[in-house]
């Protein structure tokens, strides 16, 4: 049987479901309508019995039901109904003209418009009848619907073709899921730990909360000025291995230290000083000049574009000052200690205790910043990031037998005035001097002040001859008080005080000769240092 090319599927009529009562309950076998003539009485209410399952389906049924029975005239065609459920993907073509018709709820089951469809039996009027299929669906077996004269229709399964995707798309695909799934990954660990961390009662700052902006003046902000220009220094040789500190002195690649740092690499062709930047790279360095009087040295590395510190002035610090200590103690590079100066002119020996041939005597800064063995070399800074001072040693408690202690807050520098004027006479002769007065001091003497020696030491005169004390008319024996009005009470005082000027200065001794005192001029001389 063929269908017109201008004829329309007709739905098989069925409601919403296979348990709703047909539109037409008055539909004949040969699908035409018949009206009775006369008003349908409706049958009497039977007895209840117990329903069958309501269907979650199906609508209410809202139209009365008949006898089959009773006559009807015949009428206009039946209008089409909307389509009977069916399995998903199956299509089912109808002639054209042809209605099927569907068996009728039973008479004994009175239409309910308020409450739920009951599941009726459907008889089985098309049973024996053959029929024929094109297309399958797996587990379904649709019966076909007759038309009038009871052939068979024919019934078209119609499966939805099964779309793929190729290779090309399917990797990308995946490719993308895998991404997607380690970001999730991570972003759901730190969400987890966040809500772990809430669900415990802990406060978390949210992000970004905790930024702050460090004033150039902090410490933070000092130590970021400061440590791109500090060094680390080791020393290895046949006698072993020190090390220490230092700075950028200038940008083309000349660096300060302690000579102590440095000391057993003079004069050794097998010794090797390597010095370590803050980045972590690392270059030979070669010694430019030493002195044992004042416990410094300057290296050179072939190194251009350094960052210099710069050199403040030490005369201006005064007691109470906060200063900064940059270095590497016990090797560790980069470590920022912070104190107050706790006081200035303290006479200091540096440099190794069991050869006096290179002790130092520092007119020293005192600070409280931890400072220990490792901090030699390096600088201590103000509050504006200038260098005021080189750390060079640090006090021991008495009686201590430890000849490598730590800090105890008594820690000292060398005045950066005296680092800027022998540092300065080492780059440009590779030696230094320092000022002297031409006298010898008693170390025996225990009264106020400070005397010069009566007798010959070591084959040299108590006062040298035609020096700046013999013209200032200095006598050996005489005692002396004060230099430039502050009292001295120790030889290590004058000492260190006359060093930390600049030879050609003047200076005011004040002086005891027997019974009378006197303030007496002297223009400094200079002597070459070890």
């Amino acid at each position: 049987m063929t269908i017109p090319d201008d004829a329309q599927p007709v739905a098989v009529p069925g409601g919403e479901g296979p348990d709703r009562a047909p539109t037409s309950p008055f539909a004949s076998p040969s699908g035409r309508r018949e009206l009775p003539p006369t008003p349908p009485t409706p049958a009497p209410e039977p007895t209840p019995s117990a329903p069958e399952a309501p269907s979650l389906d199906a609508p209410p049924v809202d139209e009365a039901v008949a006898p089959p029975s009773a006559p009807v005239a015949e009428t206009a065609p039946v209008a089409p109904q909307p389509p009977a459920p069916h399995p998903p993907g199956t299509h089912w073509s109808v002639p054209h003209g042809s209605v099927p018709t569907f068996a009728q709820p039973s008479p004994s089951v009175p239409a309910n418009p308020y409450g739920p469809a009951v599941q009726q039996p459907v008889p089985a009027p098309w049973a024996g009848v053959p029929y024929t299929t094109t297309g399958t669906t797996a587990g379904v077996d649709p019966v076909p619907p007759t038309g009038p004269s009871g052939v068979p229709h024919t019934v078209v399964l119609h499966r939805k073709r099964r779309r793929t995707l190729s290779a090309a798309w399917v990797v990308p695909l995946v490719i993308i899921a895998l991404a997607a799934g380690a970001v999730g990954g991570v972003v759901g660990s730190r969400l987890t730990e966040d809500d772990r961390l809430a669900d415990a009662g802990l406060p978390v700052a949210p992000a970004g909360a905790s930024t702050v902006d460090r004033a150039p003046d902090s410490v933070a902000g000092i130590a970021a000025g400061v440590l791109p220009s500090v060094v680390s220094i080791q020393v290895d040789g046949p006698d072993g291995s020190a090390t220490g500190s230092g700075f950028v002195l200038r940008g083309d690649g000349y660096l300060v230290t302690n000579n102590h740092v440095i000391a057993q690499a003079d004069g050794s062709a097998t010794t090797t000083i390597t010095v370590t930047f803050v980045d972590g790279s690392e270059q030979d360095a070669t010694i430019v000049g030493r002195t044992a009087d004042y416990d410094l040295a300057v290296l050179k590395v072939d190194v251009e574009g350094l960052t210099p510190l710069l050199l403040g002035d030490s005369d201006a610090v005064v007691v109470g000052d906060p200063v900064v200590a940059v270095g590497a103690p016990l090797g560790l590079a980069g470590t920022v200690t912070t104190g107050i100066v706790s006081a200035l002119n303290r006479p200091v020996s540096a440099g190794e205790a069991t050869d006096s041939d290179d002790q130092a005597f520092i007119n020293a800064i005192q600070t409280d910043a931890a400072i220990n063995p490792g901090n030699s070399g390096g600088p201590l800074v103000n509050g504006a990031g200038e260098v005021i001072g080189i750390n060079s040693a640090i006090a021991q408690p008495p009686g201590s037998l430890s000849t490598v202690g730590g800090s105890i807050g008594l820690g000292f520098a060398i005045p950066s005035n005296q680092v800027r004027r022998t540092a300065g006479q080492l780059i440009e002769t590779g030696s230094a001097t320092y000022p002297i007065i031409g006298v010898l001091l008693d170390q025996r003497y225990t009264g106020e002040g400070v005397q010069v020696s009566t007798d010959v030491q070591d084959g040299r005169q108590p006062v040298t001859a035609d020096g700046p004390a013999e013209r200032a008319g200095i006598h050996p024996g005489d005692v002396i008080l004060a230099i430039d009005g502050r009292p001295v009470t120790d030889p290590d005082e004058l000492i260190v005080a006359i060093r930390a000027r600049t030879p050609g200065d003047t200076i005011v001794l004040h002086v005891r000769s027997g019974s009378s005192e006197r303030d007496v001029r002297v223009k400094l001389d200079e002597s070459p240092t070890d």
